[in-house]
């Protein structure tokens, strides 16, 4: 009777732990949506994947920073410095980047639709594969030039310049 009580015990714990889901080690991203981060930096910072729409982004430091998949969609990012930022996969649309350094940064599979990119610096940045309308390439064309020290790619030839 002990042993086919201690047996039946033992298989309902082992359900039980079978049964209960893992706990994942995540944690959800940083959330800085409709916030004023004027002048903040971020410099080498790991800001993957986090939600800063609508925010106010002018004059941040974003040097070096890991940016990939964040959502800046609607964003003021005038005289923002990107300098070897990695913006792989972020979502950019209707961003304005007037004044903004984007020089040696990786925006690989961007999405930039709508961006304004009045007196960016674009100097090696790696716009391969990035979602751009025909105006802005032919603008950016206009002043692409350099090797992304990162991915390696000439920034004419990420952004299809003939």
């Amino acid at each position: 009777m002990f042993w086919q009580r201690l047996t039946a015990f033992l298989i309902s714990i082992s359900i039980f732990c079978w049964a209960t889901p893992a706990r994942a080690d995540w944690t959800h991203p940083l959330s800085f949506s409709n916030a004023d981060l004027t002048a903040r930096d971020f410099s080498g910072q790991s800001l993957q994947a986090a939600e800063m729409s609508n925010a106010k982004l002018e004059l941040v430091n974003f040097t070096g920073a890991d940016l990939r998949g964040t959502v800046l969609s609607g964003s003021i990012m005038t005289m923002v410095n990107l300098h070897k930022a990695d913006l792989t996969n972020a979502m950019m649309d209707q961003v304005n980047l007037t004044g903004a350094d984007l020089s040696d940064a990786v925006l690989t599979e961007a999405l930039l639709l709508r961006t304004i990119f009045t007196d960016v610096d674009i100097t090696g940045a790696d716009f391969t594969d990035a979602v751009l309308d025909r105006a802005q390439i032919k603008e950016l064309c206009a002043k692409a030039s350099g090797v992304n020290s990162q991915t390696g790619v000439e920034t004419r030839d990420s952004l299809g310049c003939r």
